[in-house]
């Protein structure tokens, strides 16, 4: 079972910049590696349901929520089995549990944008953004 750890999250003021980092471990009875993952970074929406902010797919590509276009960037880094988000120009809105997510991708290398497929989660870091 492949293991999420985010870090990064705290507080920080309206206009101000976070970066949340999520480091996976693989165990060595999965048949794939990191690369094969899609990853995305979560948070719980109005109606309380996590909600993806920006995925990061196994073929590369990347999506994010209009709600934080321009403002965040989701990155990985492959060499060391870590995600990110780049998050800049926060809102009090941003304001959240962040929860970062996995799902493996070795034939399909993507997913849809929806928490559904994601099967592997992180226990979640708190941002706080203060007007």
């Amino acid at each position: 079972q492949v293991r999420l750890a985010e870090s990064g999250g705290g507080s920080a003021q309206s206009g101000g910049s976070l970066r949340l980092s999520c480091v996976a471990s693989i165990p060595p009875t999965l048949p794939y590696g990191y690369t094969s993952l899609c990853l995305g970074w979560f948070r719980p929406g109005p109606g309380g349901q996590r909600e993806a902010v920006a995925t990061s797919n196994a073929d590369g590509t990347t999506l994010y929520a209009d709600s934080v276009k321009g403002r965040f960037t989701i990155s990985r880094d492959n060499a060391v089995n870590t995600l990110y988000l780049q998050m800049n120009n926060l809102k009090p809105a941003d304001s959240a549990m962040y929860y970062c997510a996995a799902a493996g991708c070795p034939y399909t290398r993507r997913v849809g944008f929806g928490r559904n497929r994601f099967g592997v989660w992180g226990q979640g870091t708190h941002v706080t953004v203060s007007s």
